[in-house]
């Protein structure tokens, strides 16, 4: 077999750099919009501090990821490698956004800060959470393919699927909404040429072709009035030149960052079971990676973010059988990773996208919710489809809790009576704030324990339960404090123990319940429909 020169730079590259591209400035403008219109921080904060090291670790990340596709191409002799693609992860990021970075920009308002220092607390715990989740990462780098064989995929996915349509997909639907005409016609695009596979004129990249039309309408329709909202003229291009660099307050968002662990932690492993995903198909698309080698660049990328001022993790992207097949290979993933990572340290990565309206990103993250949301319920047994729409409970209730925890919709006095005012069991809000605390880990639980019932694996189905409880006892999951935060059980007291105990004593119920079920009636195989397939 002869040798091929491999090919770093060929004309598909330049389909590819667009496609990857165009999801990271997506994911970046959804944070930066959520935190600086949705928030009100200070854009020099969100663009000057927190830009520079996630843009820092996508160069790091595509940068390697490049090294190692060159290295197979010259290990195998073959010219069509294809580089994995890596950027942004978009459900993390989403959660950091709407659950761990606004929350603490709210909370060190309330504590009497002025809006630049809130915000910068607020960067040093999303430094640190950025941290943390790299050191998870690169431990669990190593047994990334045992974790994923613990946990069924129903649980997996199914967590990752109620994030995906609560908060990656609801929230940017109410965004896309607030200006009608060009949020529906962009969604449109979106879903005629991704979703029901037809292709954009002058094979221009699908994504791109509908940032392109949507942003044309925004500036044409705008000043008429005729947009469907109101016209926000763009603000006059400027550099903003920042170094990603470290900053000693990190020290300080450490321990802001372990009340939330319970997000932080599950949002690490459920980048690492994606990346195991995504280099089987590579693999399958003939490109046989490493591994190892993929998860270990991925934590690295992500913990050089943390250090140097990121507040999101970075992830290898869902798509690599896509990219080869539009004939990308190595280029492709240089030049995004240049374009993203310079322009978070120049700043005009923050200008294009402070051109481009929230509105026509949006429809992109509702593409991305459904696709993962349709993922869930592929990619498991068809038997475990009760289990992954049973995961989606806990985010229904973490987006309700959300919604009525702002200020605006309910008023804080208001929230604090609705959480004691019962009029037979638990008080409703109180109930519902402590189902969407720690949806993610909880979510896992259910959808695990319900695939093992399912499956009539019932030791399993009962150690699912008996980890919810113990969970429930420490607030991990199902904390009875409105901003999700752990605690020591015999700490709590009144109506907070009340509900910690009542959840607690659920899920021990039930296990013991089950257990005795058991003896009386044991499970075996009866050929039924139900039967483990």
């Amino acid at each position: 077999m002869s040798r091929q020169r491999p090919a770093f730079l060929v004309a598909g590259d330049v389909n590819g750099f667009f496609g990857l591209v165009v999801d990271n400035i997506s994911v970046l403008a959804l944070l930066s919009g959520v935190l600086i219109a949705g928030y009100g921080m200070p854009a020099d904060v969100v663009f000057g501090r927190m830009f520079p090291g996630t843009a820092f670790g996508v160069l790091v990340g595509d940068l390697t990821y490049a090294w190692l596709a060159s290295r197979l191409a010259r290990r195998t002799g073959r010219g069509d490698v294809t580089a994995m693609p890596l950027g942004i992860d978009t459900p993390s990021t989403i959660g950091m956004t709407l659950l761990v970075l606004g929350p603490a920009f709210l909370r060190f308002r309330a504590e009497g800060l002025d809006a630049e220092s809130a915000a910068l607390e607020t960067w040093y715990v999303g430094m640190a959470a950025t941290v943390i989740m790299g050191l998870f990462k690169v431990l669990l780098s190593f047994t990334g393919r045992r974790v994923r064989a613990l946990m069924p995929q129903a649980a997996l996915l199914g967590s990752i699927a109620g994030i995906a349509l609560m908060l990656i997909g609801f929230f940017p639907l109410v965004e896309l909404l607030r200006m009608p005409v060009v949020g529906f016609v962009t969604l449109g695009i979106v879903l005629f040429t991704l979703t029901a596979g037809a292709s954009a004129p002058w094979r221009v990249p699908a994504v791109l072709f509908a940032i392109l039309v949507g942003t044309a309408l925004y500036y044409v329709l705008g000043p008429l009035g005729l947009a469907g909202g109101t016209f926000h003229p763009p603000p006059p291009l400027q550099l903003r030149l920042a170094l990603p660099w470290p900053d000693v307050g990190i020290l300080r968002g450490f321990a802001g960052a372990v009340d939330y662990l319970p997000l932080i932690l599950p949002f690490a492993l459920l980048t690492i079971v994606g990346g195991v995903n995504v280099t089987e198909s590579a693999s399958v698309a003939g490109d046989s990676y490493d591994t190892r080698s993929i998860l270990l660049t991925e934590a690295v990328a992500t913990l050089a973010a943390g250090i140097t001022g990121g507040v999101a993790q970075t992830t290898p992207y869902i798509g690599h059988p896509a990219y080869k097949r539009m004939g990308a290979r190595i280029g492709y993933v240089v030049l995004a990773g240049l374009f993203i990572g310079l322009g978070g340290m120049l700043g005009f990565l923050a200008s294009l996208i402070e051109f481009i309206p929230l509105a026509v990103l949006a429809p992109i993250l509702v593409f991305v919710a459904m696709e993962i949301t349709v993922q869930a319920f592929h990619a498991v047994p068809q038997r475990h489809a009760a289990a992954v729409a049973f995961s989606f409970f806990p985010a229904i209730a973490r987006l309700v809790a959300i919604k009525l925890g702002d200020p605006s919709i309910v008023p804080p006095e208001r929230f604090a009576s609705l959480m004691t005012a019962s009029e037979k069991g638990l008080p409703n809000l109180a109930v519902l704030v402590a189902l969407g605390n720690g949806f993610i880990i909880t979510a896992m639980v259910w959808a695990g324990f319900l695939a093992a019932l399912i499956d009539r694996r019932l030791r399993n189905a009962v150690l699912f339960l008996l980890a919810g409880g113990v969970l429930t006892a420490f607030g991990i999951i199902h904390s009875v404090h409105p901003d999700g935060s752990a605690y020591l059980p015999w700490n709590l007291t009144g109506l907070s123990r009340e509900v910690a105990a009542g959840f607690c004593a659920g899920y021990f119920a039930l296990a013991l319940a089950l257990a005795m079920l058991s003896l009386r009636h044991p499970w075996r195989s009866t050929g039924g429909r139900n039967d483990p397939q």
